[in-house]
């Protein structure tokens, strides 16, 4: 046990400090991290594959023709705003809605343009709903683009 002493204005007070309640904490504190320890190294594992395969010393694997075509969708609160490589297509708004016909339409036109093509970005204002992302998502899914990545922290 610890033991406080202190003194103020000619009183002189006494506490026990229980430090049992402190030591059991610690102790299961430690052991979880003991347990966990073991599931964070075989993650790091399964995690340290190669996205096109097995890795192998002898030769890395090929690029995908397309690879340096940027493909961004861009969710405005006005309408879409699509990037394909250093073409910029505005997707405006039809009667305050966002207009996902059209929004699909180009993004299989840039398919046909980049049929090797998989991944795309997509990026959204913060003040937009999250539904408006997932529709965004949705689209790309639908004209052929599986692999999406979502940019985040910044005005768009």
């Amino acid at each position: 046990m610890a033991h406080i002493e202190s003194t103020s204005g000619g009183r002189k007070t006494s506490l026990e400090v229980n430090l049992v309640p402190f030591i059991d904490l610690m102790s299961v504190l430690i052991t979880f991290l003991l347990i966990t320890a073991v599931w964070t190294q075989v993650s790091m594992i399964q995690i340290g594959s190669s996205i096109y395969g097995k890795k192998s010393d002898s030769t890395p694997p090929p690029i995908p023709q397309d690879a340096d075509v940027v493909l961004k969708l861009e969710i405005r609160p006005n309408g879409y705003l699509l990037n394909v490589g250093k073409e910029v297509i505005t997707i405006p708004m039809v009667s305050n809605e966002y207009d996902e016909a059209g929004l699909i339409d180009r993004l299989k036109k840039a398919k046909e343009q980049h049929p090797n093509k998989t991944d795309g970005a997509i990026a959204m204002s913060d003040d937009l709903p999250y539904e408006r992302l997932i529709k965004g998502m949705d689209a790309m899914l639908k004209s052929g683009f599986p692999a999406i990545s979502v940019l985040t922290g910044g005005p768009y």
